[in-house]
């Protein structure tokens, strides 16, 4: 399996960028399938989740600013970032999970300047 982020770049604070994930080779449909970053010097964190049944999760500093969907016909995740703050700077990635193993992505950049 494999997932292919995209979308990241260089974005000035109050500006938008919007994530793509495009998964292959695993069970897309029942994958609960997931947004996190990792800042330099910082733990990886969950941003946004989004389960098989379309049910969201979000992270408290992301809540009203960013958006994740799925398509299960295309096999993608989006993840939408509103409002976008410095503290948003991180590498993003895309995470698959279901019941016998999990796949991550190679990773994105999303830098904000203020």
């Amino acid at each position: 399996g494999q997932l292919v982020e995209s979308g990241g770049g260089l974005v000035q604070a109050g500006g938008s960028l919007r994530l793509s994930c495009a998964a292959s080779g695993i069970s897309f449909s029942i994958s609960t399938m997931g947004w996190y970053r990792q800042a330099p010097g910082k733990q990886r964190e969950l941003v946004a989740a989004v389960t098989p049944g379309y049910r969201t999760t979000y992270a408290d500093s992301v809540k009203g600013r960013f958006t994740a969907t799925r398509d299960n016909a295309k096999n993608t995740v989006l993840l939408q970032m509103n409002s976008l703050k410095a503290e948003d700077t991180a590498v993003y990635y895309c995470n698959a999970e279901w019941r016998t193993g999990s796949l991550w992505g190679q990773g994105t950049q999303v830098t904000v300047s203020s």
